[in-house]
């Protein structure tokens, strides 16, 4: 169930708590090869199960980008503001993609809110999402996520 928030006030007053974690979900060979379609990125350790299997993590994995779009996913599994005009999705710092997710394994957003600043109607804030992949010690992306809110 995702954290609910009122007000820029609410977002201000969460800095440093956990917003917990998502449901995991597992990433398909079509959701790879949809990517791949979509970025115009064929490399074979991405589409070609084959060759990928003889490769060095011995099956296709996803791109980095879309472990990174996947966010997208569960930041809103984790946050609800409501009462808001509008949000946007303002960008994000200090991606890094640490392991591999290999096809077929199942990954999970864990967040945290690092920081919120004061914006003029509204607030700016950063959750550090994690994206975890099931039964594995490093993580898939840390990625810090800014997103403002306007009330």
């Amino acid at each position: 169930m995702p954290r609910i928030f009122r007000s820029a006030q609410d977002i201000h007053a969460a800095v440093g708590q956990p917003l917990g974690e998502s449901p995991w979900t597992r990433i398909t060979q079509h959701q790879v090869n949809q990517f791949a379609n979509a970025t115009g990125d064929h490399q074979w350790l991405h589409v070609d199960p084959e060759r990928a299997a003889q490769g060095p993590y011995g099956a296709c994995i996803a791109h980095g980008y879309l472990t990174l779009a996947l966010v997208n996913q569960f930041l809103p599994e984790l946050v609800t503001v409501e009462g808001m005009k509008f949000g946007v999705n303002y960008g994000c710092d200090k991606v890094r993609f640490p392991a591999p997710v290999r096809v077929g394994a199942r990954v999970r957003g864990v967040g945290e809110l690092i920081r919120a600043e004061p914006l003029q109607g509204g607030v700016q804030s950063v959750v550090r999402m994690t994206v975890e992949i099931e039964g594995e010690a490093k993580p898939a992306c840390v990625a810090e996520t800014i997103s403002r809110y306007y009330f």
